[in-house]
């Protein structure tokens, strides 16, 4: 049986050490930039656009929430919060891993329609679902809840 041996010298080592090198380097390089590009692990996201909320119609910004000054409305509201919006938001609102803070001037400024729309409609193609199959009273009463976060 003949086996064939691959006689290349120092040229050929030399090429293969420094195409070696190249790929090493590379790779480190992509692997680098792909953690930087990563979302962190914990801590309040800082580069989200909230130009959705300009996007919602007159109509909707006009709307005034009917729970507004209800104590009751703003302990439920923070429930409910902790339960469909935390994951994504933070506990407290300060933003996370997926969602801007909702303690942003564009948050405060915003009319309770705004939100209650923003609520109704989502921003899918950013990752926040539809919450319309959430009774009206509740999207309100998370409204609520917003409104009052310094």
């Amino acid at each position: 049986m003949n086996h064939y041996r691959l006689r290349c010298g120092w040229p050929g080592v030399l090429f293969v050490s420094v195409w070696l090198l190249v790929f090493a380097v590379c790779c480190s390089l992509a692997f680098a930039q792909s953690a930087n590009n990563a979302p962190a692990e914990a801590g309040p996201a800082t580069h989200y656009s909230y130009a959705e909320l300009e996007k919602a119609p007159e109509n909707a910004r006009m709307r005034s929430n009917p729970l507004e000054g209800d104590s009751n409305a703003v302990a439920a509201g923070r429930k409910l919060f902790g339960q469909h919006c935390a994951l994504c938001h933070g506990k407290t609102g300060d933003g996370g891993r997926k969602g801007p803070s909702l303690r942003a001037p564009e948050v405060r400024d915003a009319t309770p329609g705004m939100l209650f729309w923003i609520l109704t409609e989502g921003v899918v193609r950013r990752g926040m679902p539809v919450w319309s199959k959430l009774p009206e009273q509740q999207r309100w009463q998370i409204v609520c809840y917003l409104k009052s976060l310094d």
